[in-house]
């Protein structure tokens, strides 16, 4: 299995002051996790001037390809000179999370970010669970937020008496034997006396 080559380049001074209050600043201001997502940004910052210098002697029609392609996702180029004055805030300017801030779906682009990674957020019907995802011009609108549906509430079901355990059962009284009166038991003890007689 191919292992995947690393999607930014590490600032070559670690400490560096300017830098380091710039990358604090834009990390605060869009909402960032960490400044990884700031160097990968950069890196395709970085790809798309590449392209523009190697197309800069082409033809004007492959030049338009780029500038198409870089117009569809926001990033308004005309020439090879507004590609190489692209800046990080461009590209972070249309990622998921900022402009559902800009939408005003969110309070705060931290809330944003956490819509987005709840899957609360819906793109052209879709659900988009990455901030880094870079909106297109054409799906700008249909960005929405996912309505939670209610379940209907079931009727109750009348309340039967709950069944008797064997402890519970009242048990059967017993027949009460029958006391014959004191009067016919001195008859019938007469009448036996006169049999035997």
């Amino acid at each position: 299995m191919k292992r995947k080559s690393k999607l930014f380049v590490k600032p070559k001074k670690s400490f560096e002051k300017e830098r380091i209050e710039e990358e604090n600043a834009l990390r605060t201001k869009y909402g960032l996790k960490n400044k990884k997502e700031i160097w990968k940004t950069l890196a395709k910052i970085n790809y798309f001037r590449g392209r523009a210098k190697v197309l800069a002697r082409s033809p004007m029609e492959e030049q338009q390809v780029l500038f198409n392609k870089l117009k569809a996702i926001g990033l308004k180029t005309d020439s090879i000179a507004d590609v190489l004055d692209l800046k990080v805030e461009d590209l972070l300017n249309r990622r998921l999370q900022t402009i559902v801030t800009n939408l005003k779906l969110a309070n705060t682009p931290r809330q944003a970010r956490q819509m987005v990674v709840h899957k609360k957020i819906l793109v052209d019907g879709k659900v988009v669970d990455s901030p880094s995802f870079i909106v297109p011009v054409a799906l700008e609108k249909a960005i929405t937020v996912k309505v939670k549906k209610k379940k209907p509430k079931l009727e109750p079901k009348p309340a039967e008496a709950p069944a008797k355990t064997p402890a519970e059962v009242p048990k059967p009284a017993k027949p009460a034997v029958e006391q014959k009166a004191p009067e016919e038991q001195e008859e019938k003890s007469e009448a036996k006396q006169g049999e035997e007689k």
